[in-house]
C-alpha cells in the first residue's frame, strides 16, 4: 500500500495530471505524512559507512542505512556534507552517494529538513604521497644500481602508506603489516592473475628454447653460415649487423652470441672492438623491442594490459576497444628510435664512414691493426663473461647446423600468427553470435560479416585484419608458439642424437633459470603497479600534467623513460615503473582535452612506443646498463671506450627520433611520411658529418 501511495505522490510531484481534486488532497496528505516521518529522522537512526582508505581528490562512496521502522523503504533525500549538497536515492532504506575530499577533516553529514546530523571521522591520504613508491624506486635504483631491490622498496613504501592509514596501528605495527602486505597483498596477487601466469610461462619457455638451440649447435650454425660472407671490413660489419637482426628473440643471446663469435672475424678484418661492441649493443635491444616474438613481448603485453585494465576501471573514460597485442602492433608505427638506430648503423657500414670517437677508433684499427685502444687482459674478460656464455655454447662434439635454430624459430613465428588469427576469429564469431547475426563458425563467414561487429572499423582489408588482431587472445597464441618451438627444438636434437634426453631436459631447465631475474623484475613490477593503483598514482600524474598539451605527452614520456633508463641501467625496470603510470594518465589527458577516440588512440600508440623507445635510448647511453656491460665483455672492448664511442651515435638517433618522429606524429603527421624524412636526414648526417675510415694496412 505504501508503494502505491508513494507512486501517486511521485506522479503528482512531477506534475502529472490528477483525475480530481480529491486525489490531490489525498496526495497532499500522503506527502505531509512522509515529510513528518523524515523530519523525525534522528542521528541515531542513521548508519554511515565509508572506505577505510580515502585518497585526496579521488571519488569514494558513502553508504547510508536508515534504522528507523517508520522511514519509507524508498525515498529521495538531499544531504549536506561539509557545505555541499548530494542527492541520495534510498531503496529498502539503503542509499549511497559519491564524493571526494580535499581536506583531512571529519565529514559532517546533515539530512536536510530532518533532525539527523552525523559526524563521520576519516583518515585522508594526501594524493602527493602516491608518487613516493615509484619515485623512491627510481632513486634507489639510481643509487644502488639494482632494479629488483629498488622495486621491492617501492612496493614496501606504498604498502606502509596504505597500512598506516588503513589501521589503528602505530608506526611500528604499521611497519610490520606493510612488510606482510608486500607478499600477501601484492606479490601473491601479482602471481594469481592468469594473464601474468601466461606471460611468465611464455617468457621462461622461450628461454628454454634458446638454451636448447644453442646447445644443439643451431645458433652456432647460423653464425657460421653468415660469417662466411665476411671478406673485408665493410662485409664484416654488415654480417655482424645481419646477425644482430637475425637473433631477434632475445637481447642477451644476441649480445653474447654475436659478440663472442664475430670477435675473431672482426679482429682479422681490422675492425675496432669499439665498433664491434656498438654493432652488437645497438642491434640487440632495438630488434628485441620491436619484434613480435621475443623474450620482451610477454613483459610488454603485461604492462600494456595493466594500463588498459586501469582505464577500463575508470567509468568516466571511453573504454579502449583493442587488446594488448593490438596496441603493441599499433605502436610499431611510432617506434622511431629502434628503426632509426638500425637504419643509421646500416648507413655507417655501407658508406664506410664514421665520426666522433668512433672515427678515431676505426682509423687506429685500420692503420695500426690495434683493434683496441687499451691493453686488454682478454683472458680476464673472457672469464667474466664465461658464466653468461655457457648456456649459449654448443655442446662439445656437436656439428653446428643452422636448421636446428631456424626451424624452431620459424615454428614460433608461424604458430604465433596462426594463434592470433584463430583466437581473433573465435572472439569475432562470439561477438557476432551475441549480436544475433546469421553467421557460421567458419573464417569465411566471420570475415564476410565483420561489418556487424559494434564500433569496429571494417571497411578495408587492413581494418578487418586489425580488428581480428585486436580481438585475439595473444597470451594463448604466445603460449602455443613457445611450447611448440621448444618441442620442435627438443625433437630435432633427439632425432640427431646430438644430446641425450636427460641432457636436453637439463639444458631446458637451465634456460628456464636464466629467465628468473627477468621474471622477478616482472613480478615486482606488477606488485608495484597494484600499489600505485591503490594509491591512485595515475591521478596524481594526470593532475601534474593536467595543463600539459596532449601533443607533448609522448615527448615528455620519451625523455622521462630515457632519463630513468640511463639512471637505472635497465630497460625492463624503466618499463615496469612507467607503463602503469603513463598509459592511464595519457588516456585521461586526451579525454580531458576533448579528443575523439581515433585521435586519442594515436597519442596512446605514440606514448606506448615512447616508453619502450626511451628505455632503449637510455639503456644505450648508460654505463651501468646490463646489456651495455655485456656488449663490452662479449666484444672484449674496454667498457668506457664502448660507452664513449656509442654515446654520440645514440644521441643523434634519439634527437632525430624526437624532432622528426615523436613530436610531428603527435600532431597527426603520418608515419609513412615521417620515416622516409627521418631516414633521409640520417643519411645526410652520415654523408656530410661522417668521414671516410682509413684503408687498412696489409
Amino acid at each position: 500500500m505504501k508503494r502505491v501511495l508513494l507512486g501517486i505522490l511521485i506522479c503528482l510531484s512531477f506534475g502529472l495530471p490528477a483525475q480530481n481534486d480529491s486525489l490531490k488532497v489525498v496526495a497532499e496528505q500522503i506527502k505531509a505524512h512522509f515529510t513528518n516521518q523524515l523530519s523525525n529522522l534522528k542521528s541515531d537512526d542513521v548508519e554511515v559507512k565509508v572506505p577505510s582508505i580515502i585518497i585526496e581528490g579521488v571519488d569514494f562512496d558513502v553508504d547510508l542505512t536508515i534504522n528507523n521502522p517508520s522511514f519509507p523503504d524508498q525515498a529521495q533525500l538531499t544531504v549536506d556534507v561539509n557545505g555541499k549538497n548530494y542527492p541520495v536515492s534510498f531503496k529498502n532504506k539503503k542509499g549511497s552517494f559519491s564524493m571526494s575530499v580535499e581536506e583531512d577533516k571529519d565529514l559532517v553529514i546533515t539530512f536536510i529538513k530532518t533532525k539527523a546530523k552525523i559526524s563521520q571521522p576519516i583518515d585522508m591520504i594526501p594524493l602527493w604521497l602516491s608518487i613516493l613508491p615509484p619515485l623512491i624506486a627510481i632513486v634507489v635504483a639510481l643509487i644502488f644500481r639494482e632494479v629488483i631491490s629498488a622495486l621491492f622498496i617501492g612496493i614496501f613504501i606504498g604498502a606502509f602508506i596504505l597500512a598506516y592509514h588503513n589501521t589503528n596501528y602505530g608506526f611500528i605495527d604499521g611497519f610490520w603489516w606493510a612488510f606482510v602486505d608486500v607478499f600477501e597483498q601484492y606479490v601473491l596477487k601479482a602471481l594469481v592473475s592468469e594473464d601474468h601466469q601466461a606471460v611468465i610461462l611464455f617468457s621462461m619457455t622461450i628461454g628454454a628454447m634458446v638454451a636448447v638451440i644453442s646447445k644443439n649447435g643451431g645458433m652456432q650454425g647460423v653464425v657460421d653460415r653468415i660469417s662466411k660472407f665476411a671478406k673485408d671490413a665493410k662485409s664484416g660489419q654488415l654480417v655482424t649487423w645481419f646477425l644482430g637482426i637475425g637473433i631477434f628473440f632475445d637481447d642477451y643471446a644476441n649480445t653474447l652470441v654475436v659478440g663472442n663469435t664475430m670477435r675473431p672475424v672482426t679482429d682479422r678484418l681490422k675492425i675496432s672492438r669499439e665498433k664491434l661492441a656498438y654493432l652488437v649493443d645497438s642491434t640487440a635491444a632495438p630488434v628485441a623491442a620491436i619484434a613480435f616474438v621475443t623474450t620482451w613481448i610477454g613483459a610488454e603485453l603485461g604492462y600494456i594490459q595493466g594500463g588498459i585494465d586501469k582505464i577500463a576501471e575508470n567509468g568516466n573514460l571511453p573504454v579502449i576497444q583493442e587488446g594488448a597485442y593490438g596496441i603493441f602492433m599499433g605502436s610499431l608505427s611510432y617506434s622511431f628510435y629502434p628503426i632509426f638506430t638500425l637504419t643509421f648503423m646500416l648507413f655507417l657500414i655501407l658508406s664506410g664512414k664514421d665520426f666522433g670517437p668512433m672515427l678515431k677508433a676505426e682509423n687506429r684499427a685500420r692503420t695500426t691493426g690495434k683493434v683496441s685502444g687499451h691493453n686488454l687482459d682478454n683472458d680476464k674478460n673472457e672469464d667474466e663473461v664465461s658464466d653468461e656464455m655457457e648456456e649459449f655454447n654448443a655442446k662439445k662434439g656437436v656439428t653446428p647446423k643452422a636448421f636446428n635454430a631456424i626451424i624452431p624459430v620459424l615454428t614460433v613465428i608461424g604458430i604465433t600468427l596462426l594463434g592470433i588469427f584463430y583466437t581473433g576469429f573465435e572472439s569475432a564469431y562470439g561477438i557476432l553470435v551475441s549480436e544475433g547475426a546469421n553467421v557460421e563458425d567458419s573464417w569465411k563467414s566471420v570475415w564476410a560479416n565483420m561489418h556487424l561487429i559494434p564500433n569496429a572499423e571494417t571497411e578495408t582489408f587492413i581494418q578487418k585484419l586489425g580488428t581480428i588482431v585486436g580481438m585475439a587472445n595473444s597470451y594463448t597464441a604466445l603460449i602455443w608458439a613457445s611450447l611448440s618451438g621448444l618441442v620442435v627444438s627438443i625433437k630435432l636434437t633427439l632425432l640427431q642424437r646430438s644430446m641425450k634426453l636427460t641432457e636436453v631436459i637439463e639444458t631446458a631447465i637451465t634456460g628456464y633459470k636464466t629467465m628468473l631475474p627477468a621474471i622477478m623484475i616482472l613480478i615486482s613490477a606488477w606488485a608495484l603497479a597494484n600499489v600505485t593503483e591503490h594509491l591512485h598514482t595515475a591521478d596524481f600524474i594526470t593532475g601534474l600534467l593536467g595543463d600539459t598539451p596532449a601533443w607533448s605527452i609522448p615527448f615528455i614520456t620519451f625523455i622521462l623513460a630515457a632519463v630513468v633508463a640511463f639512471s637505472t641501467g635497465s630497460s625492463w625496470g624503466t618499463m615496469a615503473i612507467l607503463y602503469p603510470l603513463i598509459l592511464p594518465a595519457s588516456w585521461t589527458i586526451c579525454h580531458q582535452a576533448g579528443m575523439d577516440y581515433e585521435m586519442s588512440m594515436m597519442i596512446f600508440y605514440n606514448v606506448t612506443s615512447c616508453v619502450l623507445a626511451g628505455s632503449v635510448l637510455g639503456d644505450h647511453c648508460s654505463p651501468i646498463s646490463d646489456t651495455t656491460i655485456l656488449s663490452s665483455l662479449a666484444s672484449s672492448c674496454n667498457h668506457i671506450d664502448h660507452v664513449r664511442t656509442q654515446l654520440p651515435y645514440a644521441l643523434v638517433c634519439g634527437a632525430v627520433s624526437i624532432l622528426i618522429g615523436t613530436i610531428p606524429a603527435a600532431f597527426g603527421i603520418s608515419s609513412w611520411l615521417i620515416f622516409p624524412i627521418g631516414i633521409v636526414l640520417l643519411y645526410l648526417i652520415v654523408k656530410f658529418v661522417g668521414k671516410k675510415v682509413a684503408i687498412a694496412n696489409e
